[in-house]
């Protein structure tokens, strides 16, 4: 194995593996609950300008983020053994030492990070329905673009629990009725020229892809094949990739992997305790959006930006 790689390896190794030991740290602790398409690299064009400053604090003003959410692994499960490309990748960015989940089962977590609330739901039931603010809604009102993009789903706006291997419960903007049915899109909707993309996106592979049925290996794949091409185009056009996971595999401390990569953000590991929260928090505060719900008593990311 080249040094380089060997390198990537074992910075991630050791930043996933202090999750083990370091316990909660502080801040809030987790909440008690009871047709596939890739991303080819595009040709070489002129990068756009960055929007510069920070909206808050020290933080940048992207011109898209792409935030993609696995499932169901602790962060020490994710190894460089199982997960070549992904922990690879992650040595590249800032990888989070203490992430967490917000909940148990999945589906709260995925409305935490899209809405700043669990929306009282404790468990996967579908159809949810919510009349309340969320992000998407946010971009929207501000000028600015959002759309999800799910693996498997049948066809556009669609609103059903589940067919194959897509399911609802993985995809919050769904249940937002008052959102346009534009917003959810399958993955192969996602642009083949990445310009296009909207200011942020959300994409949810499907629940082999996504881990939750099927192996690390079998999603490390999936991320090599879907991610590359974008994280490519990001170092020359403004953009983040945010990984993370809805919740580890079913733990109290609910720890979870969570890294970002793209030309603005520093590599290493952060200690800086973390949940869907605080990540909410970071895209809201980058385009000057009013915090949602416990997104307000959340801190953004820190520390981790070049500029």
């Amino acid at each position: 194995m080249p040094t380089r790689r060997l390198a990537a390896a074992a910075l991630l190794a050791a930043a996933l593996g202090c999750l083990a030991a370091c316990g909660d740290g502080g801040g809030r602790a987790p909440a008690a609950t009871a047709p596939r398409s890739s991303v080819a690299a595009p040709a070489p064009s002129a990068a756009p300008a960055s929007t510069g400053a920070a909206t808050t604090g020290a933080l940048p003003s992207p011109a898209h983020v792409v935030v993609v959410v696995f499932e169901n692994k602790d962060a020490e499960a994710v190894s460089p053994s199982d997960a070549p490309y992904l922990t690879g990748l992650a040595a590249q960015g800032a990888a989070f030492t203490d992430a967490h989940g917000v909940a148990h089962p999945s589906q709260p977590n995925y409305l935490a990070l899209f809405s700043g609330s669990t929306q009282g739901v404790t468990d996967d039931s579908c159809p949810q329905s919510f009349s309340g603010p969320n992000l998407a809604g946010q971009l929207l009102a501000a000028g600015r673009t959002f759309t999800g993009y799910s693996e498997g789903l049948p066809a556009p706006g669609f609103t059903g629990c589940g067919a194959g291997e897509y399911a609802r419960k993985h995809n919050p903007w769904v249940d937002f009725p008052a959102l346009p049915a534009s917003v959810n899109q399958p993955l192969s909707a996602l642009p083949h020229d990445l310009a296009r993309l909207p200011t942020i996106a959300f994409v949810v592979p499907d629940l082999c892809s996504d881990m939750h049925s099927c192996s690390v290996a079998t999603g490390d794949a999936w991320a090599r094949a879907h991610l590359a091409g974008y994280v490519a185009w990001a170092r020359t056009h403004d953009g983040v990739l945010v990984v993370t996971f809805d919740e580890d595999e079913g733990t109290a401390a609910n720890h979870i992997p969570t890294f970002l990569v793209g030309p603005m953000v520093r590599p290493g590991p952060s200690a800086q305790r973390i949940d869907h929260y605080d990540v909410l928090r970071t895209l809201e505060d980058m385009y000057g959006l009013p915090p949602l719900g416990s997104a307000a008593a959340a801190q953004p990311l820190t520390g981790i930006w070049t500029r």
